[in-house]
Parts: C-alpha cells; structure tokens; sequence
C-alpha cells in the first residue's frame, strides 16, 4: 500500500510498522529504501528473506543525525568526523568500528557498521518519528527497495512493483540523486572508497585533507559493504557498455534489421529502423545519475533484450554512474 508521505498520519503509521518489526518502503535522497528496525534481529531477517539477499552482505543503518552515532559506532576517527561535519545529512555513508551488540543482525557478522543520515525530508521525518515511540527504534537498516542484484527503485511504484500492495510505502516523489550513497571505511586509518557516488573523491579530499585510497590500495581486512559485488543493479534486459563509434557502427551494419534494442547515449545517434528505442543520456553527471535506475526500468518497460550504453567519462564526477553501469554489464 502506497502512503502519501506528506501527511503526518502516513509518517506516523510508518514509524509505527517499524517498532512493530514489521518493513517499510521509504524514500530517500538516493534511492527508495526497504526498512526495518536495525536493532530487531528478526525484522532485519525480514529484508534479507524479501530481498533473496545473502545474509553476510551487510545493510546500511540510517539515522536521525550524528548524535545516534553513540548507540552503534564505539569510536570516529577525526577524519570520519569530518565528513559526517561535511555531508550529513546526505548521500555519504561512513564504515566505523561497531559497538558488540548494535545492530548484529544488519552487519553481516562484522565488527564494523555502515552508517547514513539522509537528507530526504520523509527520511528524516521518518526518523525522528521512529525515535519519539515508546520504546524508540534508534536507527533503521534500509537496502535498496528491490529484489536482490536488481534496478534500485527511485519512486514509490518502482517498490510496489517489486513487492506487491501487501507493503507498506511512504511515497516522497522521484529520489533527487537517484544512485545509492558514496561509501567511505573509515576504520583503517584513512579513508577508503569503497562505493563511489554523489559525494566524489575530490568531495572527501577536501572535506577532509586525505586522499580518499582505493579498495586496492588496501585490499587487507577490507569490510563487505553494500553494492560492492561485481554484478548488480541489472535490469533484464542485457546491459553493454561502448563508445559512441562503436554504437553507431552496431547500428549501421545492423541497419533496418535492429530490433529490441534500446540506447541510451549522449551521443545523437542515427538508425534506420524504427524498432531501436533512443534515449538521450543527459551531459550533466547529476541529472544522469537522478535518472540512471529510471531509464533502466523503462527499458525493460518498453520490452527491450539489448541496452547499448555510451560509456561515461572518466572524469571523477561520473564515477558514480560510471560504477553502477559497468556492474549492471557484469550480471
């Protein structure tokens, strides 16, 4: 059931699912988000059973704002704190060491916890809700919206579709950044990308004075984070990335034969025939990243087997695009 989120009554009936171990569709700034109460081992159960996700691939916990950091992170680096000063609320998620018995359940066995406050103002509403009940629901672990290793959802009915009017959804309109959060492990001395997103690499280094390192900088102890395996995001429809030559010359040696094939490209492309379905990827990395997951649905929408894919730049404000592209290519 699809909840307007604008009304109070809806927040509170939200909140009000969560405490009673029960999962929530919420939106937030990134993508839509299924829900349950971090600290309730069996609601969290809850996600990975809906999901089909493997229990040891961790989920991220969302808080109200940095003070709920206590009930789960036992320490912040000056560095973490830095970035939670500069991004919170926002699409950032910090990796930190993890208090023994916060939220075992959402962590995948591990010693360490993801941690987000959105900036999504159903999100937030949501939040502080949560922790005005008697008792409270201090944090809530939210993955994306969607069956295990599929399109994320970026509104309301991208997650009734995937899961049917039996759950309940807080419906806060089209997500604004659209791909999930950047994360940073922040629990081995420096910062280390683990998913690139809306907050870049350039974002961090500023905000905190050290040059984010890479997974394979430090390939030692990395923890398991969400998003991270080689294959996901992937609509049914197979997924390939090329250059704008390479997508043009498919087309002409294909000519009026081309069928059931979608293109998505910043490149004005030319066909022949009416059966390739042409979508104009915006120049704007932001704009392409608000709508990426979008696009992909429609794609399987219109019924496609094929989505050529002009490959990003390889500048550092796509690599959030850029990251989600080349997984969705590798299912």
């Amino acid at each position: 059931m699809i909840l307007d989120a604008s009304l109070k009554e809806s927040i509170t009936a939200g909140a009000r699912a969560l405490q009673e171990g029960r999962l929530l569709g919420m939106p937030t700034e990134t993508v839509y988000g299924l829900a349950a109460d971090a600290d309730n081992d069996a609601a969290v159960a809850r996600i990975f059973a809906a999901k089909g996700r493997p229990a040891n691939h961790p989920l991220i916990v969302h808080v109200a704002d940095a003070a709920s950091i206590q009930r789960y992170a036992k320490e912040v680096p000056v560095f973490a704190q830095q970035l939670i000063d500069a991004f919170w609320p926002g699409p950032l998620t910090v990796i930190l060491p993890r208090l023994p018995e916060a939220a075992k359940a959402s962590t995948g066995g591990q010693d360490s916890v993801g941690l987000r406050c959105p900036s999504h103002p159903v999100a937030h509403a949501l939040l502080l809700a949560c922790q005005r009940l008697d008792p409270p629901v201090w944090g809530v672990s939210a993955p994306s919206a969607n069956k295990f290793g599929r399109v994320s959802p970026t509104t309301a009915e991208h997650v009734a579709s995937e899961f049917g009017d039996d759950l309940l959804v807080l419906d806060g309109g089209a997500c604004e950044v659209g791909i999930e959060s950047t994360i940073v492990d922040c629990t081995r001395g420096a910062p280390v990308l683990l998913r690139p997103g809306a907050v870049t690499r350039e974002d961090i280094e500023r905000a905190c004075g050290m040059r984010p390192l890479s997974k394979e900088e430090m390939p030692e102890h990395t923890p398991r984070a969400s998003g991270t395996l080689l294959a996901h995001y992937a609509p049914s429809a197979k997924v390939r990335l090329m250059d704008a030559r390479q997508i043009q010359t498919a087309l002409e040696v294909l000519g009026k034969d081309a069928a059931h094939i979608a293109i998505y490209s910043r490149t004005r492309m030319l066909t022949p025939a009416r059966a390739v379905t042409l979508r104009r990827m915006p120049d704007d990395p932001n704009a392409a990243g608000q709508e990426l997951f979008a696009a992909l649905r429609d794609f399987d929408e219109a019924k496609v087997k094929l989505i050529w894919v002009e490959t990003p730049p390889e500048s550092g404000e796509w690599e959030g695009v850029r990251d989600r592209l080349q997984r969705a290519a590798a299912a």
